[in-house]
């Protein structure tokens, strides 16, 4: 355990590194997917402020490959997110984010859906650990209008909006809002009022602007496909790293 919380490590690398966090996502044979996460880490680290690993990413890369990622990430300064969405009972989720601790990660993500009581519970675990939660408010994909903006007749709201009240009564650490969404970017940024930070993915592959998504309130932004399909991955995450600061 650090004494340092997870939202302040990330923000003194971020004051150097830009607000790049590198959605690590590939669809590869296991051993190429460790040696170019590796690489990728080497070679990017200084554009970057943390690296985010999903769910397929880690169930072929297996526990001891997983923990040697993040310490290699955490030797370059780099905090290391868990994009989960986490989603369970209490037990579960406790049992679930133990096991990523131990395994070096200092976020993860979780679906809001289980609940504020289970999401509070997860964020204190969290806490303790000196660790962090990001809950999901509003995805960057299509999609998203189905579920995130669903209407709550019964109060006259949107899903996103009662998310992100869950995620402020329970003192998650950030919140994830789709850069495809500039307009929900900015109302969560105003109703947050900075007691949370906003990770915003979707930029260049989706269709997202990286100033817009900026200015409407997003303190970080979670890059994939922009950056690893690049002609030259260097360049574009230092030029993503440029119009991030």
């Amino acid at each position: 355990m650090t004494n340092i919380a997870f939202k302040d490590r990330l923000l003194q690398t971020a004051k150097s590194n830009g607000k790049v966090i590198l959605a690590n996502d590939y669809d590869l044979p296991r051993h190429t997917l460790y040696k170019k996460t590796i690489q990728n880490i080497k070679t990017l680290h200084p554009y970057l402020c943390g690296i985010k690993l999903n769910f397929h990413l880690l169930i072929p890369l297996g526990a001891d490959n997983i923990a040697n990622i993040n310490k290699t990430a955490h030797e370059c300064g780099l905090q290391c997110i868990a994009d989960i969405k986490l989603n369970d009972i209490p037990n579960t989720n406790t049992i679930t984010a133990n096991r990523l601790w131990e395994l070096g990660f200092d976020a993860v993500i979780a679906n809001p859906i289980m609940g504020p009581g289970s999401l509070k519970n997860l964020t204190k675990l969290a806490h303790d650990a000196g660790n962090g939660v990001i809950s999901l408010c509003h995805m960057s994909a299509p999609e998203a209008l189905v579920s995130y903006e669903l209407q709550l007749h019964s109060k006259n709201r949107y899903m996103y909006q009662l998310f992100l009240d869950w995620a402020l009564a329970s003192g998650v650490d950030g919140i994830v809002v789709g850069a495809t969404f500039p307009d929900v970017v900015r109302y969560c940024s105003i109703q947050a009022s900075g007691r949370l930070n906003i990770f915003s993915p979707g930029v260049g592959t989706q269709g997202g602007d990286v100033s817009k998504t900026i200015s409407s309130g997003a303190d970080y932004l979670i890059v994939g496909r922009t950056i690893l399909g690049a002609h030259d991955p260097i360049n574009m995450a230092s030029q993503l790293q440029t119009l991030s600061i």
